[in-house]
């Protein structure tokens, strides 16, 4: 078992947990759209249903499948206290700012509908910091 140097405080884990649950949405909202059938679509309200029609490219779905998985794998890199955190939410950050700048780009979006991908954008950065901060700190290793 490795003895850490520094013992993390305890908005360490806080941090972490809800990280986690953030990422956490996240994959369940990707694998929400992957598996969403026919029925289920026509079940949804009208304006939902068009959202749901919408044919991505094969590299936003990448993009965004790698910004979900890679963020939730590095909250559970820090949860157990790795510093491979810091690559994988910097590979996250890469997946979610190319998913939404092709969303910037072609979707119409009213300024309510701009607030969760800049969200999403702002936590993936903090993650970053967050990660890289905890490095320094010997939270992780």
């Amino acid at each position: 078992m490795t003895n850490f140097s520094n013992k993390p405080p305890i908005t360490f884990w806080v941090i972490s947990v809800l990280a986690l649950l953030w990422n956490g949405a996240g994959v369940l909202a990707y694998i929400g759209r992957a598996f969403m059938t026919d029925e289920i679509i026509a079940q949804l309200p009208t304006e939902q249903q068009a959202e749901f029609l919408v044919e991505y490219p094969a590299w936003y779905t990448a993009a965004f499948a790698l910004a979900v998985f890679c963020g939730a794998l590095g909250c559970i890199a820090l949860l157990i206290r790795k510093k491979w955190a810091y690559t994988l939410f910097i590979i996250s950050a890469l997946g979610a700012i190319v998913q939404h700048i092709y969303l910037f780009m072609n979707v119409e979006m009213n300024t309510a509908a701009l607030v969760m991908p800049i969200l999403v954008i702002v936590v993936c950065i903090f993650l970053i910091w967050y990660a890289k901060n905890s490095i320094s700190k010997g939270w992780i290793n």
